[in-house]
């Protein structure tokens, strides 16, 4: 995960984070994780659960770091998700289809992402994310760009989002709420299994057509060059983690 200030990164049983402070000092944190989202087995809870795992230390990292910057502690973030909130609910209170309500639905809720990386340095170091963790991983110098990014959810996600909600709302209305969770669970289940197959099938056509809007939004928006200075951080974020990994194995 890419800060405004550093980047985070976590392994199967670690995470570390390094930022650069307003002053140019580089802090580093690392310990290992209370939660492994790799423990569940089910297909359908696997998913939710690595996605848990991804965001529960969280609170953890602004304790020992105070100083690091999450994307979405910035106001103009969290007023894109509370408009988001608000148009969505008159979207739902529309006369569209509901396959039209639910795709708007699903592209509206990327708008606090998308406000997040606006006007600071988080697109940089979610490119020096990229660069760090790509060149340890291939052996050799890499892009800013990612394969796994997460940005290669959003075709997938997008695309169960609008199925299982078009399918929620076709409920009785006092089981919507709840049909509406369960279309988001099992949402979140299926792109997770979806994004594997992609990832064990790179060379496949499908898998290379849902790949390109992620890759395109990483190219086109979400990353930027980083200066040696932000690598620098995000190296520093890679080689901490490791190094708790490497010392449990």
């Amino acid at each position: 995960m890419a800060l405004s200030n550093g980047v985070l990164v976590h392994g199967p049983t670690s995470w570390a984070c390094a930022i650069r402070t307003d002053d140019g000092e580089l802090k580093v944190v690392a310990e290992r994780k209370r939660l492994l989202g790799s423990k569940v087995k089910n297909p359908l809870l696997r998913g939710p659960a690595r996605l848990v795992e991804a965001f529960a230390f969280l609170p953890r990292v602004k304790r020992v770091l105070p100083e690091a910057r999450l994307p979405f502690e910035r106001p103009r973030v969290l007023a894109a998700m509370v408009g988001t909130t608000v148009v969505l609910q008159g979207v739902r209170r529309s006369k569209l289809r509901d396959s039209a309500k639910e795709l708007i639905a699903g592209l509206l809720s990327a708008a606090p992402a998308l406000m997040a990386l606006r006007g600071d340095s988080l697109a940089a170091y979610h490119g020096a994310e990229h660069i760090a963790i790509g060149t340890y991983e291939h052996d050799e110098p890499r892009a800013k760009e990612h394969e796994r990014c997460g940005s290669h959810l959003v075709g997938p996600l997008l695309a169960t989002t609008a199925a299982g909600n078009a399918i929620a709302a076709r409920a009785p209305e006092q089981m919507r709420p709840l049909a509406r969770l369960a279309a988001t669970v099992g949402a979140l289940a299926a792109t997770t299994e979806i994004f594997g197959w992609m990832q064990r099938h790179p060379e496949h056509p499908l898998a290379q057509a849902l790949a390109k809007p992620g890759h395109e939004l990483q190219h086109r928006f979400a990353t930027k060059e980083p200066t040696p200075e932000q690598l620098e951080v995000a190296e520093a974020a890679l080689r901490a983690c490791l190094e708790l990994e490497t010392a449990s194995s």
